[in-house]
């Protein structure tokens, strides 16, 4: 067995952890600084919303000889606008104006014809109105509203409401921090972004829900016992999960990584940025929120019942007359005739 799968063994086993659940109050403390940084950012910058949501106008020319600098160059001073111009696989170039209008566009195409020394009639010319942009906008947020809606409900049916609101806490976490960083790095917010912005939601609730099926069944009947604490059995739950969220974030983020800083970054194609970007930091914030933010949330939530306050209670003072009596933890149980509490919900070994 490899060293990784080893170590996913004890941490599944109990046998080792680290204690998450402990020092939630400095995880709380990052992801209020980042949200904040990420809040500040869109506030200040703001996004850099595409032709899409804005309007404008896509000229893709034939082959030309004419650089890219050189092309923008032409394109802002002929329509008066910001233009991203990116070289075609083709020979030719894309170059996107936003903000321009449809009436001026073909002003525009006669300029660039002659400046870029191609055929007006070899130029293509693609208008976008904003109308359309908010349209797609209006159906992105009613998506996103039915999204939040139908999670909560299943998980408040699944689990509890503890869990469906930690975990909706733990998405709008997820989508602050990808929309700041958006704001942060100026990339082009299009429709991409917001196919990205929606997949890393399910993304990030499947990370989720899998520790969250963890400690629902490590928590059966933990009040029938007084081994371990609320949170010592989410600790164990985020523990035995530890090397699988690992293993799928690390898989998950290799394609993209290879989309955005091989494609977008390295081969100079742009286009990918706008998606790859998105699901790039939205999946690495969706296992770190269902780690670090999600479960801890449920137990804040959780030992404020009255059960488990009483629990909590009862396994102090029977860790402190073991104390007293100079036995050790383990030799404190081994008379006992009690279900086992595992974070996997499975029959755990007397120890």
């Amino acid at each position: 067995m490899s060293k990784l799968g080893d170590l996913g063994a004890r941490l599944y086993r109990g046998e080792v952890g680290y204690d998450f659940v402990g020092k939630r109050f400095l995880w709380y403390g990052v992801s209020i600084l980042i949200t904040i940084t990420a809040i500040v950012a869109l506030a200040v910058q703001g996004l850099n919303m595409g032709i899409e949501f804005k309007g404008g106008a896509v000229f893709t020319t034939s082959k030309s000889s004419v650089s890219v600098a050189k092309a923008t160059e032409v394109a802002e001073k002929a329509s008066g606008h910001d233009a991203i111009v990116q070289q075609l696989g083709t020979g030719g170039l894309r170059i996107q104006i936003s903000g321009l209008d449809t009436g001026a566009a073909t002003d525009v195409k006669k300029v660039l014809a002659a400046d870029l020394e191609v055929s007006e009639a070899d130029i293509n010319a693609d208008l976008v109105g904003p109308s359309w942009g908010e349209q797609i906008a209006n159906k992105a947020w009613t998506g996103l509203g039915v999204f939040m809606v139908l999670v909560v409900i299943y998980l408040a049916i699944a689990f509890e409401w503890r869990m469906a609101v930690a975990a909706l806490i733990a998405l709008i976490h997820d989508l602050t921090i990808t929309v700041g960083v958006y704001a942060l790095v100026g990339f082009e917010v299009t429709p991409g972004t917001v196919i990205g912005l929606l997949t890393i939601l399910g993304y990030s609730l499947y990370d989720t829900v899998v520790v969250f099926d963890g400690l629902k069944e490590g928590s059966k009947d933990i009040t029938k016992q007084t081994r371990w604490t609320y949170s010592e059995v989410a600790n164990r739950s985020i523990n035995g999960t530890l090397v699988r969220s690992i293993n799928t974030t690390v898989v998950a983020l290799l394609p993209v990584a290879a989309l955005l800083f091989i494609g977008g970054g390295f081969l100079g194609a742009g286009m990918l940025n706008d998606i790859s970007l998105s699901l790039f930091v939205g999946l690495a914030a969706g296992a770190y929120s269902s780690i670090f933010i999600a479960t801890p949330l449920v137990v804040d939530l959780k030992e404020r019942e009255p059960a488990m306050k009483a629990l909590k209670k009862r396994v102090l003072a029977k860790r402190a007359a073991a104390a007293a009596k100079g036995e050790s933890p383990d030799e404190a149980y081994e008379a006992e005739d009690e279900p086992q509490v595992v974070a996997q919900g499975r029959p755990g070994r007397r120890r």
